[in-house]
């Protein structure tokens, strides 16, 4: 009842779910946050979309008072993250990138422990558990231990936990990096269906079809740093159609490059990617216009579904290859 209190009174405070200014974090000489700025209202899908390093997980550690700041400030409702910690966590749920759950207990017991430790009692638990495990198409395995789950199930089952006393704020690490496109567009539903019963979703992706179809906003994360930001058709107005050229610091790599450019992938969401060499050994890459190209020189897969081929091979001589970014607008 408390927490409910708690949960009421501040969103009637603010307007914001989250509010930060130059949020940093530091790891030794590594600044994995680096000044970063956000402003997330309520009731909205927020994505915090870049590679892996990017810095996305360390700012979800700072905003769920998991890691403390070294620099700038935070609040959730208005409650600042450092200061204020007991009262934030009141106010949100974390679903991580593994799951928190117990492989050696069943769907229903492991949502009826979550239930329990949230300070329902067993009855309510109970009912809430098999509530969630009809929303998430778990019901059929139901008593089935973890131990027999598959990844999708499992994420499924992590999702579920983090609604079963649906928190004003719900924070959300690559929910659905390793699963299959079905269970993709399973949890997207899920993530739509928390929004629209009255939580704030702040998610992370490396996958630029989830943010462009979840998010009310995206914040580009690269080094630290939110290096671009606004709604889906604002981002992909900025930049525009572009062309990245990859040019050979050794063009005896250029028969090698061109078996490789001969390959066709595709962006997640349709868009075609086409490869060719130029007579000096350069390889361009044509058709990745929704977003920067240059924040995913090391991060292929989060453009490219199927140049598995040429990743490797960009990543494989990243000393030998000198890379040029031209943007047309």
């Amino acid at each position: 009842m408390m927490q409910q209190g708690i949960q009421g009174q501040k969103k009637q405070q603010s307007d914001l779910a989250i509010e930060a200014h130059g949020l940093v974090k530091v790891f030794g000489d590594n600044r994995a946050v680096d000044g970063v700025d956000l402003s997330i209202p309520t009731g909205s899908i927020y994505a915090l979309l870049g590679p892996n390093g990017a810095g996305k997980t360390t700012i979800i550690n700072v905003l769920t008072t998991l890691l403390k700041p070294d620099g700038g400030s935070a609040k959730i409702f208005g409650h600042d993250v450092a200061k204020e910690t007991q009262v934030v966590r009141q106010l949100i749920s974390v679903t991580g990138q593994s799951a928190a759950v117990d492989e050696r207990l069943s769907a229903t017991e492991n949502l009826t422990i979550f239930g329990m430790l949230l300070g329902l009692s067993r009855s309510q638990a109970s009912k809430r558990a098999a509530e969630l495990l009809v929303e998430f198409g778990l019901e059929d395995a139901a008593k089935r231990t973890l131990e027999k789950f598959s990844g999708g199930m499992r994420r499924r089952l992590d999702l579920a936990s983090s609604l079963i006393t649906q928190a004003p704020l719900v924070f959300l690490d690559e929910p659905t990096t390793g699963l299959d496109p079905r269970t993709r567009i399973q949890m997207w539903e899920s993530i739509r269906r928390m929004v629209a019963s009255g939580s704030t979703i702040l998610l992370t992706t490396q996958y630029l079809d989830e943010a462009d179809q979840l998010a009310d906003r995206i914040a580009v994360i690269d080094h630290g740093r939110v290096v671009a930001e606004g709604t889906p058709r604002e981002l992909k107005a900025a930049v525009g159609k572009a062309t990245l050229n990859l040019s050979l610091a050794d063009e005896k790599e250029a028969p090698e490059a061109a078996r490789i450019a001969e390959l066709e992938g595709r962006l997640a969401k349709g868009g075609s990617v086409s490869f060719k060499v130029s007579e000096k050994g350069g390889v361009s890459v044509y058709g990745l216009g929704r977003f920067p190209v240059t924040l995913y020189l090391e991060q292929w897969d989060a453009l490219l579904s199927r140049a598995s081929e040429l990743r490797e091979f960009i990543e494989a001589n990243k000393s030998r290859l000198k890379t040029k970014d031209q943007t047309k607008r």
